[in-house]
This record gives C-alpha cells, structure tokens and sequence, in this order.
C-alpha cells in the first residue's frame, strides 16, 4: 500500500508524518477524487498505531476540506477544481510547500461554550415575546435596567450564592467593561489607586485604565490574593475574583475573605467581587461570594450571563450595597443603557420560566464530564511532562510545561491544527514563559482527547528546550 513509507530517519511525530504523506498523494494526484481511504481501524493495524492517531489525521484532512467523510460508507477523496499547490515532485515529505497554513480543527479557547447544548428551542420561544411586546420596539427602557430582570437576578443570587438583596440594588449594563466603569465612576476613583491581582482578568484592568484609575498590582499567593501586600497600599478599592481566580484558579479561603471584608471596614475602601462563572465548581461544594459575608456594605457584586448562558446577549448585573442605591441611580444620568430591552425581557421570561435553571443544571453536567475528560487526557498523555495549575473550577485549566517553552509549543501545535493559548496578557510583569491555557468549554470529549493526545506528541517528540525561568 501507498502508505507503506520510510520514516526511520523522519523525526517529526508520527501524526505529523502520516497527515503529511497523505495530503502530499492528494496534491500530487497519487489519490485521485472519488477514491476511498482504508477504514481507521484497518490502516491503524497496517500501521502499528493506535486508531486515535489515525482518526486525528482523518479529523484534520477532514476539517481542511482534503477529504468527505459519507456515513457508513467511508473517507472519499474530495476533487479539487481550479485549486493550484506548490510542490516539490520529489517523494520528499519535508520539502513540500503549501499553499495555505493548516486550519485550527481543535480549538482551546477559554471563553468559548458548547454551542450543541444552546437551549434554543426554549430562547426562541421568550424572545419571541418579548418581541410582542410593542413596549420593547419603542422605548429606551430603564436606565437601571428592567425591573422585571432586576427581581429575576435578585431571587437568583439569594438561592444559588446566599445573596439577600432587592431588585432596587440590582443595575443591568452590557457587559463586565460597562460594569466596572460604572463602578469607578459611582465611587468617584478617577486618579484614584485600584488595587488588581496580577495575574488578574486584563479587560478588567483596560477598564479601570479607561477611568484613569491609577493601578496598584497585588501578587498572588498560592491560596490567592496576598492580602498583606493589599495592607500596604492606599487603595480605595481592590478587584478581586474571589470564587475562582483568573486566570490562575484559585479559590479564596474564607480566613483571607474575613482579612479582606477587616481591610475594606478598616480603610473604607470598597471590594469590587467578579464572581464571572461561579455556577461551574467541579470539585468540593460552590464557594459562597464575598458579598454574601458582607456585614458593612462594603462589597459590590459584578455577574454576568457570559459564562452562564451567552456571551452573545451582552448583559450584565451589578448589586450595590444598600447604601449606594441612591447615589447609583443619580449616576445613570450620565450613561446609556447598553443592554438590549429586547434581550433584557427574554431573559427575564426565560428565568422566570425555570428555563434558566434546568439550563445550568445541564451545563454543569455537561462540563464536569469535559473536565474530567480533560484531567484525564492530561495525566495519561502528558504527565510527568506539566502540571495542572487551577483545576477545581471554571471552564479553563493552566499548565505548567517542565521541557519546553508555550511561544515554542503554541507553533508547534498550531501547525497540527489545535489552536492554545497564552495567559501572558493578564500578568502586568514577570510573565511566564511556560504556562499555557487550556479552554474545554466548546469541545467535545473526543477534540479534547484528540488534542491533548496531539500536544504530547509535540512535547514528547519535537520539544525545544526551555531555558530558565526566572
């Protein structure tokens, strides 16, 4: 068979090497259009590989549009019309040319969801009452926001993070970014020191940097923000992902929550709380918010529906303390409502319905099987060679690479069509050079194997040795 090719003195990976060799037949015309690939179980066998390994080269050709996959029938080779590659005619592997880069099939993302389990059917049906409501095709709506919405999110907090609250505390903006320069400008912080963990959320820090806020980095410890760095500054307000920080991952024990409420009472400096995808714990109990500790209001609570539900739908929520309701309100003359009312009443419906919770529910199952998919692709095809930073939470895990650079394994990856990235934005200095981020939320359990399983073939077999970090 054709694929019967030298590769003792080849040293790229073998995925690399065989994905290579078959596209290379197809631009050459050794595979003509029509022609059916051997099944994966069959060429895994002539092989001596596993079938993971060839049903990722399949996937890849697939995504690349090289090869159709016709069910129950096979891979077929695709005709290419008026379609020119560059190639050496040599049998050569190495010296072919391509036209066009492999595209990304496996895609790491961080801040993606799985679109398959979109509740669209249950959406489709609120918005489309909301969209009956002439009310909502002719006016602005309420600066604070829809009070229908505001009454949905203040009964959700009280039953899923222990927050009492009104509607009244609630105000509805488009978005975390509207949200903080909400904040800054309500407490009055322009040139103002905000203290921000570093590493921390670095559209967060774009905000109060947009606000002329003058930023003060906290390090972190390994059980969170270092509360006696805070102590040193004069901050009049400190950002803070308490539940699950990012990007890091850490959850906030409660001897550093009580430090820090002691601090804000103290100083009378106020704690901005992101609790930005509390709902997704996956192990132990959900961590209870910081505002939900909050004795002397010193605590302003930011979510969002980004993670929960959509990015897409742009819609965000801040719950002040009671005693900043009036001042909040008075604030809103100023800003636009950047929420959509369309949205604003559909999603209120779709709470009110149950549509919400049943939603999460799902979700959370959903992604606990992915994490755990994750982890365990990671210790069977890469340990020892990293280690998992931030594992109990969220949709994202770090890794920490012993043997090789992420700039180095970010190129290697992405020419095999997994797509990774780097957390280096969110750190303000001393940025890593071997950490990368690893997104779940979009992938099925087979991507994530398939590309963890890719990942350990670059680290394995072609890593570059990484100097000190220091």
């Amino acid at each position: 068979m054709f694929f019967y090719f030298d590769r003792s003195t080849n040293h790229e990976p073998f995925y690399v090497q065989l994905y290579n060799f078959i596209k290379n037949e197809i631009q050459l015309g050794n595979l003509k259009a029509g022609e059916k690939l051997p099944s994966i179980r069959f060429l895994a066998h002539e092989l001596n590989v596993s079938k993971q390994v060839v049903h990722s080269v399949y996937q890849q050709l697939l995504a690349e549009g090289y090869v159709e996959s016709k069910p129950r029938s096979g891979v077929f080779i695709l005709p290419f019309e008026n379609f020119k590659f560059i190639s050496d005619p040599s049998p050569s592997i190495k010296n072919v040319k391509e036209v066009e880069s492999p595209s990304i099939s496996i895609d790491f993302f961080y801040s993606s969801l799985d679109p398959s389990k979109f509740p669209l059917r249950a959406w489709r049906k609120c918005m489309n009452r909301a969209l009956e409501n002439i009310h909502n095709m002719t006016s602005y709506g309420e600066k604070q926001g829809e009070l229908h919405l505001r009454k949905q999110i203040s009964l959700y907090v009280r039953n899923s993070r222990g927050i009492n609250c009104t509607s009244d505390q609630v105000f509805i903006f488009g978005g975390t970014q509207q949200s903080i320069q909400f904040i800054t400008r309500l407490l009055d912080l322009t040139s103002t020191m905000v203290a921000i963990e570093n590493p921390g959320y670095e559209e967060a820090r774009a905000a109060f940097t947009q606000s002329q806020c003058k930023i003060c980095d906290i390090p972190l410890n390994k059980d969170g923000i270092s509360v006696l760095h805070l102590k040193q500054t004069l901050a009049k307000a400190v950002y803070i992902t308490a539940s699950h920080q990012f990007p890091m991952g850490m959850v906030l024990p409660i001897k550093k929550r009580l430090e820090l409420l002691g601090w804000a009472k103290k100083n009378k400096s106020y704690i901005i709380e992101d609790d930005y995808d509390s709902e997704f714990r996956h192990i132990g109990k959900p961590i209870p918010p910081l505002k939900s500790l909050d004795k002397e209001n010193r605590v302003i609570y930011c979510g969002t529906f980004s993670k929960s539900f959509s990015p897409s739908i742009r819609c965000s929520y801040v719950i002040l303390p009671e005693d900043l309701v009036k001042h909040g309100i008075q604030h809103l003359t100023s800003f636009s409502q950047g929420a959509s009312l369309i949205i604003q009443d559909a999603l209120a419906h779709f709470m009110e319905e149950g549509y919400f919770e049943k939603h999460l529910r799902r979700m959370k199952t959903t992604y606990q099987k992915k994490h755990k998919v994750l982890l365990k692709a990671i210790e069977n095809h890469l340990s020892p060679l990293v280690e998992v930073i931030g594992e109990k939470a969220g949709l994202h895990v770090l890794l920490y690479l012993k043997h090789i650079k992420a700039e180095d394994l970010i190129v290697q990856a992405e020419k095999l069509g997994v797509q990774i990235y780097s957390p280096n934005a969110h750190w303000s200095f001393q940025k890593p050079e071997s950490i990368i981020m690893l997104g779940f939320g979009a992938l099925s359990e087979q991507q994530i194997e398939s590309g963890i399983q890719l990942l350990s073939s670059i680290i394995n077999h072609g890593a570059v040795p990484k100097g000190d970090d220091k």
